[in-house]
């Protein structure tokens, strides 16, 4: 009875956000709502919480305070990740120096940039991840396209991409990561099993969407009063290098004790530190000289502070808690066991039940977050290393997400950066997605059955 009322808490929560234009209230409100009144419930009548025991396949029952500790520092870990990157893109922002990049686009085509951006998002998250790859890709094209309808397309586009990108990088998604470190999956078989289902992902969609009026013709160039910074090049180097040092830095920090590393919400503190420190005196150097490109006379850091969007980081706290508040009952751990107990002996022209039941984890992580998800498969299945199942997961749970604004980081962000509507996004982007998302996955099962034979 009352997981039936944390589970109806939670789709009004849902509903709200998906709403929130309707109901005239922004969609952090009711993440946060929902997030409080869910934990509430759950303290005030004494719900048992679980953890999942990997080794056993098992949830065994743990104190209220530690599990919520537990899921509060693994979203302070995104959180603070996110903070980062986005306080380093708002610096290289201060300088202009994202107009190096907006220089190399010179088609004003909307298919050709459409195009080029989501090659960029394709190629990016799988370097510097799919969440930053979005942050950094969204600041471009303010700058490039001041058509408001336009840009919603490109930005939906831009996670669709993104999402696809990550998905076959040990280090471009979060769910990705957790399998390369859970010793689930290796690079190589990684890449081999999921770069082509992973480009074939983004490329359809693309090309479907391409055909689309709004992409037809040529864009109109927004007036640009900003003025050359002469350090604006240089301090997108540096930014971009810093995110790109992130995963080095955490298998730099690997040891016997620690295989893992040290998470990566350390290594962005670090790059911030540094690019913070290079764009101050890179600002000193410019109003000491009096030069006319100075933006303003303050730290560029926080300027760039100022500039994140704080909105976004607390729906992402709202919407993560609450989604853990349904891990720690057990519920996402029993809809995974009751799935492969449904669809393990099904047999269906190509594929197999635990490919449906996979299938299916990419719809469920849309609505769902997918750490969770990923977290209750990896305490599911005792496939060995590099067993194809993993792999299939991993897309699943990295590309699925793209269906739903809120079904991943990039969309959680890029729906804060450019105030994406919910239900625009269903209606417009959700079918290229799916699509996307469909094509990827019968690639990925005939590219593994041809490996196999």
């Amino acid at each position: 009875m009352l997981e039936t009322i944390i589970i109806i808490v939670f789709v009004l929560g849902y509903l709200g956000i998906a709403f929130e234009h309707s109901l005239k209230i922004d969609k952090l409100i009711p993440a946060l709502i929902m997030m409080a009144v869910m934990w509430a419930i759950i303290s005030y009548f004494d719900m048992t919480v679980f953890e999942i025991d990997t080794k056993n396949k098992e949830l065994v029952p743990y104190k209220l305070k530690s599990i919520m500790n537990y899921f509060l520092g693994h979203t302070a870990e995104i959180l603070i990740f996110l903070i980062g990157a986005m306080t380093i893109v708002e610096t290289i922002d201060f300088f202009n120096g994202f107009a190096t990049i907006k220089k190399l686009i010179k088609t004003k085509s909307k298919v050709r940039i459409l195009w080029i951006i989501c090659f960029l998002a394709f190629i990016l998250s799988a370097i510097i991840d799919n969440l930053t790859a979005t942050i950094v890709l969204i600041t471009i094209l303010q700058k490039l396209v001041q058509d408001k309808t336009l840009k919603l397309w490109y930005a939906g586009m831009i996670i669709v991409a993104a999402n696809a990108g990550g998905a076959w990088s040990p280090i471009g998604d979060i769910t990705t990561t957790m399998l390369w470190i859970g010793e689930k999956v290796t690079i190589p078989e990684l890449i081999k099993y999921l770069i082509i289902p992973s480009l074939v992902c983004m490329i359809i969609p693309t090309y479907v969407a391409s055909k689309y009026k709004i992409f037809q013709g040529d864009i109109v160039p927004p007036k640009s009063t900003e003025k050359e910074n002469p350090y604006g090049s240089l301090i997108l180097k540096i930014g971009l290098a810093s995110i790109v040092f992130v995963p080095v830095f955490k298998i730099l920090t690997q040891s016997e004790t620690n295989p893992s590393g040290l998470p990566p919400y350390v290594g962005m503190m670090l790059s911030l530190a540094v690019v913070a420190t290079i764009a101050e005196f890179f600002n000193y150097r410019l109003n000491s000289a009096n030069s006319s490109t100075s933006v303003v006379n303050h730290s560029p850091v926080h300027h760039a502070l100022t500039k994140i969007e704080m909105p976004s980081i607390l729906f992402f706290l709202g919407i993560l808690m609450a989604v853990g508040a349904l891990e720690a009952l057990g519920i996402v751990f029993g809809v995974g066991q009751w799935m492969v107990s449904t669809f393990e002996n099904v047999d269906w022209v190509i594929f197999g039940g635990l490919d449906i039941v996979v299938f299916v984890l990419g719809f469920l992580s849309a609505a769902i977050d997918n750490v969770p998800l990923v977290a209750a498969s990896m305490g599911m299945f005792g496939e060995v290393v590099d067993d194809p199942l993993w792999h299939g997961i991993a897309y699943a749970a990295g590309t699925g997400g793209s269906m739903i604004i809120i079904g991943s980081a990039a969309g959680v962000v890029a729906m804060g950066m450019e105030k994406i509507d919910f239900m625009w996004y269903l209606k417009k982007i959700a079918f290229l997605a799916f699509i996307g998302y469909i094509a990827g996955f019968i690639t990925f099962i005939l590219l593994r059955d041809l490996v196999l034979i």
